[in-house]
């Protein structure tokens, strides 16, 4: 199963999607196992993330608004950093800012011989003035792909949407401009109300929907680029069993991420790997 995408080899096709698998300093009978981990979201300053409640679970998903909670990259660097030197596979920081001088200082910050790689989070949609995100913007994304390409040697993935925007445009920008894999769908606009209250149900009102819902939408997304673009595709939306990995692969991803399944269960990567090897 093992896969080699530029200068990196990946023991097998399953990554741990940004946002589901804390920074990688717990579970590590679990990382170690998977094809890479891809932290979750660093910023320049420390965030404590979007008002409680952030998760809401849906009949086929999860809506979430955790809004980028981190420590901020200087104590991400100093105290959490250190203890992932010894991971025994890919590690990838996902990096989150909010102008094109943010990414860069972000990029030169990590570019430090522990890493594997960087993924441009260009889709949060969890964060304020998120009704824009840069990747619905395709000449944004080139702007900030082409400025962390100048920062650093290290594998760069972008991280697109499929929110009101044909990810095809923004996947051939990144492209164009140093991406050496794009990841796919990461989540959907949504929102839930209680209907008692007649109010929002998550404090931060609207949300990100992943997870089964959204699994036959993700595979149009992966098949649509892989029709008209030669560039490594991360998959993923809503992989929860060994026959999702395989239909994600079908539609022509190289790797897949598993995400909201890690919040299901934290151990769902180590029981597709076995479904796989099977």
């Amino acid at each position: 199963m093992t896969v080699i995408i530029k200068n990196l080899t990946f023991k097998n096709p399953l990554l741990l999607a940004s946002g589901t698998f804390g920074l990688g300093d717990k579970f590590l009978g679990v990382i170690n196992k998977m094809g890479g981990i891809i932290t979750k979201g660093i910023t320049i300053e420390e965030r404590l993330g979007n008002p409680i409640p952030r998760i809401f679970e849906t009949p086929s998903g999860i809506l979430n608004s955790v809004g980028l909670e981190n420590p901020g990259i200087k104590k991400f660097k100093t105290t959490i950093l250190p203890k992932l030197t010894k991971l025994q596979t890919n590690l990838f920081i996902n990096i989150a800012g909010s102008s094109v001088d943010e990414f860069t200082i972000l990029a030169t910050e990590l570019d430090v011989p522990e890493i594997a790689g960087l993924e441009i989070n260009l889709s949060c949609p969890n964060i304020k003035n998120s009704q824009r995100l840069p990747a619905q913007n395709p000449r944004l994304v080139a702007k900030i792909v082409a400025a962390v390409r100048k920062k650093t040697s290290k594998f760069l993935i972008a991280k697109l949407t499929a929110n009101f925007i044909d990810p095809l445009i923004t996947a051939q920008a990144a492209v164009d401009n140093g991406a050496d894999a794009i990841s796919l769908i990461n989540t959907l606009y949504g929102i839930a109300f209680d209907v008692k209250t007649r109010k929002p149900i998550l404090g931060g009102i609207t949300g990100g929907l992943s997870g089964p819902a959204i699994k036959p939408f993700a595979l149009y997304c992966i098949w649509h680029i892989r029709q008209k673009l030669d560039v490594p595709i991360i998959g993923g939306g809503g992989i929860m069993t060994a026959n999702d990995v395989k239909e994600f692969l079908l539609a022509g991803a190289q790797l897949v991420a598993i995400g909201s399944g890690n919040l299901v269960d934290p151990f769902l990567g180590l029981k597709i790997l076995k479904e796989l090897e099977e």
